[in-house]
């Protein structure tokens, strides 16, 4: 998934982003309203973390410039407010969950996790494409019965095409899910990772597309 993090309060902001990058998610950061409405533009986000209180204005009044980005952008909101009327106008203006400071940050991965179930329009968190067991929730994988160990950045490619399977997954969308606006890339960074899980999880399971993209497969094959 890529993340845009709404946060001014630097350290959290950081632990937050560090803690998402380990689960393989792809995270930008904003401190501000304004460094925020610039951000929106620029990628196709899965979700927004929101915080209210921002040195520039009230949090929820970027959510309708998230919306009109994107309808399937979840939008969770970050909040030291434990108001429930506070609460309730967030989920009214179009938020899809809320979370209260101080919170673990396991708990934001399974609101995430459920957003996202949402999104897709279902509760099973378990993928079977060919050969391929994928456990979307547990971030695990199993090719005709035996685990596959993968890297962060395998599983994020993975995950994407594995969540939408009937779609074609263009080289662009691969690298969005992979990295943030300051992380360095390759020209040839997505056909690595593509190279890597056919190496793992067979050389039949995902199809290129010339032109278009990849989609998954999950065939057999050496």
């Amino acid at each position: 998934m890529r993340v845009l993090l709404v946060e001014d309060d630097l350290p959290l902001a950081e632990a937050l982003a560090g803690y998402l990058r380990g689960k393989a998610f792809a995270v930008d950061h904003a401190a501000s309203l304004r460094d925020a409405r610039a951000a929106l533009p620029v990628a196709a986000w899965d979700a927004v973390l929101l915080d209210l209180n921002l040195p520039d204005g009230d949090g929820m009044s970027l959510i309708p410039a998230v919306r009109r980005h994107s309808a399937e952008t979840a939008i969770l909101l970050l909040t030291a407010r434990d108001q429930v009327s506070d609460r309730i106008r967030g989920l009214d203006a179009g938020a899809d969950d809320y979370l209260v400071k101080p919170f673990d940050p396991d708990e934001l991965m399974a609101r995430l996790r459920a957003v996202e179930r949402r999104r897709t329009g279902g509760a099973d968190t378990t993928a079977t494409i060919g050969t391929l067991s994928i456990d979307l929730k547990r971030m695990k994988v199993q090719r005709a019965g035996e685990s596959v160990d993968l890297t962060a950045k395998e599983w994020a490619v993975l995950n994407t095409m594995a969540t939408r399977p009937d779609r074609i997954h263009s080289r662009d969308a691969l690298i969005n899910a992979l990295y943030g606006f300051d992380d360095e890339t390759s020209s040839n960074t997505v056909e690595v990772y593509i190279s890597n899980l056919r190496r793992k999880l067979g050389r039949n399971s995902i199809m290129t597309l010339r032109g278009m993209g990849y989609r998954l497969t999950g065939a057999g094959g050496p």
